[in-house]
């Protein structure tokens, strides 16, 4: 059975695609669910029409992404945080700290776009990837200095 996809699946395409899965999982699981429509005449014409429109707004989304990439790679951002003497911090710099950082600077970037594998708990210099898109990945440079006391 053909269907065309609704959301983007894993496994199984994106929005907009037509895919041939079995009977059962499109009557069972996809249609009901209102994740796949079936592929007939009158589908695939209205999704045609949507696809071109949900293109457009990807590709304009694709742009303000790029546009937001360029104004946070040319951004250098400087956290103070109290450490001991050997350049360790007493607590430690997080997602919801540069999140909170990047709102300062006139950035309005959730915190799960940003993609820290773990706390930083030293001094020094870090780079760190936000994903602003599916296909949009910027690198924001960080500099973690011992706070004056």
């Amino acid at each position: 059975m053909q269907v065309i996809l609704n959301e983007d699946l894993p496994n199984l395409g994106r929005t907009g695609d037509v895919v041939k899965v079995r009977a059962g999982y499109a009557r069972n699981y996809l249609l009901p669910r209102k994740l796949a429509v079936e592929a007939d005449q009158k589908n695939l014409r209205a999704f045609e029409h949507q696809k071109r429109t949900a293109a457009r707004r990807r590709e304009a989304k694709r742009n303000d992404a790029l546009s937001i990439k360029a104004r946070i790679e040319a951004l250098a951002l400087t956290l103070n945080a109290r450490a001991g003497e050997e350049g360790k911090l007493f607590g430690s710099i997080t997602s919801i700290d540069l999140e909170r950082a990047l709102r300062e600077n006139g950035l309005d970037i959730e915190r799960r776009k940003i993609h820290l594998p773990e706390p930083i708990k030293q001094l020094g210099e870090f780079t760190v990837p936000v994903k602003l898109d599916s296909e949009v990945e910027a690198s924001l440079k960080i500099t973690v200095a011992a706070q004056a006391e």
